[in-house]
């Protein structure tokens, strides 16, 4: 996201200029790529499927260079009726965190949190399964707000899974920024305001852990797997809520580090026709901030799926997990780093679904995916289990 035409009036120029080039040249072009299986990206997706994941890369391509094209609710906002105020919690931001949050100049603060289906009173259901959501974006964009792009997968989880779960709770944690913008928010920002969220729902409204289902998309999938490393590991703390019962990652960017950016890689061979923003530098950078990516390589919250030979990662004590991957996503070859990593530390706990030729978070466009029921129905079984 290097947003160098965000401002008027290049952005309308740019934004008209792009208009013309897709429609007279880029779709022809892609008409024409598609026609021969041989030539295709994905050689066994059709060609209408490769023709709009090629328009959805563009457009987050577009997006990588203008900024969101639609308003995007603020952190500092409370939008909607069914927003609630999470207030920070200090006294959980403890050991090493404490001291990353000091580096940052990350201060906890109050944010707004959603509701999604049935709104909790306290005290909840002891027999309810929460959905505790945490929404992609790169850490740079996106929202939890029921408007955004990410709430699909919301209101998916309340109507294609096991009847048990009628909430789903999405936090707006802090996003990151960086030059041309103003920097802030970087690590450890959105974890402090994701270990506020998760204790609202444990503390305040009192759901018990158990039946708490941590879910993350893309760098939410990221967030949660930092999110339940900080409860696995500081569970005797003082008022520290335990781990949640379940981890479903969706996607996860779990190596936010350099070790699968080499030249030839599937990362990045993959990124010509995967959704996925392309302005990845600008989004590390926004993200890890001060620590510099040195930090990144070698630091489980960040990268647990990193190849750096001096990372020491154990998922000894995680939940029961599922993992969901697109077999032709970018993130495919780190995706595969995490799963090992997390089978060989709590085995049985780990179940892994792969959808056959899918993009990055590809049930954010149930439209676009052929295996998108086929997921679900693997999700709601899982979530059936735990």
């Amino acid at each position: 996201m290097t947003l160098q035409y965000r401002r008027q009036p290049l952005k309308t120029i740019y934004l008209a200029y792009e208009a013309f080039t897709t429609v007279f040249i880029k779709i022809p072009v892609w008409v024409i790529i598609a026609l021969l299986k041989s030539w295709r990206p994905v050689p066994t997706r059709s060609i209408s499927r490769t023709i709009l994941v090629q328009l959805i890369s563009n457009l987050v391509n577009v997006m990588d260079k203008t900024g969101p094209l639609t308003y995007e609710p603020s952190f500092r906002d409370l939008e909607d009726k069914d927003g609630v105020w999470v207030d920070p919690v200090s006294h959980l931001v403890t050991g090493e965190l404490k001291t990353w949050a000091f580096v940052a100049s990350v201060k906890p603060i109050r944010i707004p949190g959603y509701f999604f289906g049935t709104r909790i009173e306290h005290p909840a259901n002891p027999s309810q399964k929460v959905v505790y959501s945490l929404h992609g974006g790169s850490y740079i964009q996106c929202s939890a707000h029921p408007s955004g792009v990410n709430s699909t997968l919301a209101h998916a989880l309340l109507s294609k899974t096991n009847s048990n779960i009628t909430t789903v709770f999405a936090i707006e944690y802090r996003l990151s920024a960086t030059h041309p913008l103003i920097p802030s928010n970087p690590f450890p920002a959105a974890l402090v305001d994701a270990i506020a969220g998760y204790n609202y729902l444990v503390s305040t409204l009192g759901v018990p852990s158990s039946n708490i289902i941590i879910e993350g998309d893309s760098s939410g999938g990221n967030l949660a797997l930092a999110l339940t490393r900080y409860l696995v590991e500081h569970q005797t703390t003082t008022d520290m809520p335990s781990p949640p019962g379940g981890l479903l990652l969706l996607s996860p960017w779990c190596d936010i580090g350099l070790s699968h950016d080499v030249p030839r890689s599937n990362s990045i061979l993959k990124a010509d026709y995967d959704p996925e923003p392309c302005g990845m530098d600008y989004a590390k950078e926004a993200f890890v901030g001060p620590h510099g990516m040195g930090a990144a390589d070698i630091n489980p919250y960040i990268s647990p799926a990193s190849l750096h030979p001096s990372l020491s990662v154990s998922f000894k004590g995680f939940p029961k997990s599922f993992i969901c991957a697109g077999e032709a996503e970018n993130l495919h070859p780190q995706i595969q780093v995490l799963k090992g990593r997390m089978v060989r530390d709590i085995d049985e706990r780990v179940t892994y679904w792969e959808g056959k030729d899918e993009p990055h978070d590809y049930l954010l466009f149930p439209w676009l995916s052929p295996t998108w029921a086929a997921t679900m129905k693997a999700i709601s079984d899982w979530v059936s289990s735990i």
